[in-house]
């Protein structure tokens, strides 16, 4: 089946591709399969990289690939083709049948009820494709990198400008007679940028991302942005060793919660591997914080109306005054743990931390004096323990107004500790991921520095 950026055709042919899914589910019960699911994925995209003006990168995208997974009375074989001819798809389904026969026996192993299938797949306004030509890419990146440069002086070099949009389709299918699909785009434009006086050099940038094209910031908002982040940073200090109030700015916050919805998914949970181990029912945040997923949000970047067993998504709570009442769970753990799915196979779809009545400023004067993250490094997380340690660099606050920016540092706690202390979550919202939070305000952590 063509491809093409222009035109694009796979991702028009949504029965065709239904088509595929129905032939390899049929062939697999053919060969002997007790039951069997398989996906495809596909999408074309575009990509241009331009640094100090002259284009650096141009890449193109065009890729499909199907994965068929079958199971023989408790054993389970998986492959995979980006060949979707006939014969490769029977060689495909064969590959995964052979290694099923030798796989071991696994009681939980299989398709999720039939009654659990999504039934009504709702549009949820996520295929927005651009067709914007390879010239036109290049000229925006060339344009917002150009807009950076022209807000101060002290941007003296670049590490580059990225326009980039990509439009795709999943498709889902298994042998408890469910086949569907949905198509998507996602479209980025991003500026990363140095600046440069007496005290050194620093760097930094900015992005937008979206499923709509005509959502993204303003090219010269997002040149203006990185522009502010990097010379903001210049002068940096190092921080002598305290413990003192932390503010997590909303694009570094998501990663509080990542930590968090690892620790109560299905697969640390039935290992035995997480610090919020039978804490459901429990306080674990603070008793101001509510956490919902809500995978219907429509052109949200997180959104899905199934999950990838098929089952239908839905909105619910996961966190309420601060307490622990549900678990994330794809239809293996689920068994596993004796629970029923929770749409959650392949992880969270919209996240939404609920937010506050404050915005960031209004944080900072709250918290009076301390220390505002805005960039992390590394990943530092024991998610059995729950200890958490990062290298970090923001601003350091005094008498409620940013003083000067700080660098080389360290900040440490523990999670079950951290997440108790939070005092706030601005409504400062970062809307560019499946993460949906604002900046957070942790009453006290330890700051290690020189």
């Amino acid at each position: 089946l063509p491809m093409t950026t222009n035109n694009s055709t796979i991702l028009d042919n949504k029965d065709h591709l239904l088509r595929i899914i129905d032939f390899v589910l049929s062939q697999s019960k053919k060969m002997g399969a007790t039951d069997a699911e398989a996906d495809i994925g596909a999408g074309i995209g575009l990509s241009a990289n331009v640094r100090k003006g002259v284009i650096d990168k141009l890449e193109y995208e065009n890729e499909k690939g199907l994965s068929i997974t079958l199971y023989i009375n408790g054993k389970k074989g998986s492959a995979s083709s980006s060949d979707f001819s006939d014969n490769a798809l029977k060689n495909t389904v064969e590959a995964a049948f052979n290694i099923a026969k030798h796989a071991s026996h696994d009681k939980h192993a299989g398709l999720v009820e039939k009654k659990l299938m999504a039934k009504n797949i709702a549009d949820l306004n996520l295929y927005h494709p651009c067709n914007i030509s390879p010239e036109a890419a290049i000229d925006l990146a060339i344009e917002c990198e150009q807009s950076a440069f022209d807000c101060d002086k002290r941007i003296t070099n670049s590490d580059g400008s990225i326009v980039s949009t990509f439009s795709g389709i999943n498709i889902y299918g298994n042998t408890n007679d469910f086949i569907n699909g949905w198509r998507w785009s996602s479209h980025m434009i991003e500026c990363t940028v140095i600046a440069e006086d007496n005290s050194g050099m620093q760097r930094d940038g900015w992005y937008s991302k979206t499923c709509d094209f005509d959502d993204l910031q303003s090219i010269k908002d997002i040149g203006k942005e990185a522009t502010r982040r990097a010379t903001t940073r210049l002068g940096a200090r190092k921080l002598s060793t305290c413990e003192v109030p932390v503010i997590f700015e909303a694009p570094v916050a998501s990663g509080l919660f990542s930590a968090f919805i690892t620790a109560i998914s299905g697969a640390s949970l039935y290992r035995r591997a997480s610090f919020l181990l039978d804490k459901k029912d429990k306080q674990v945040f603070a008793n101001q914080i509510n956490i919902t997923e809500n995978p219907h949000i429509k052109k949200a970047l997180g959104s899905a109306p199934f999950d990838n067993d098929g089952v239908a998504t839905k909105k619910h709570t996961l966190i309420s005054e601060g307490i622990l009442k549900d678990y994330v769970l794809s239809g293996y753990s689920a068994r596993k743990l004796g629970l029923e799915p929770t749409g959650n196979a392949g992880g969270v779809h919209n996240l939404v931390v609920e937010p506050g009545k404050m915005d960031l400023n209004d944080m900072i004067v709250e918290m009076n004096k301390g220390l505002l993250i805005t960039d992390m490094i590394g990943f530092g997380i024991n998610q059995i323990t729950g200890d958490y340690s990062r290298g970090a660099s923001g601003f350091w606050i005094e008498n409620g107004e940013i003083a000067y920016p700080v660098e080389e540092i360290t900040i440490a706690g523990n999670l079950t500790e951290m997440y108790k202390n939070i005092k706030c979550i601005g409504k400062d919202v970062d809307l560019r991921g499946n993460i949906l939070t604002g900046s957070v305000m942790i009453d006290k952590m330890i700051v290690a520095g020189k």
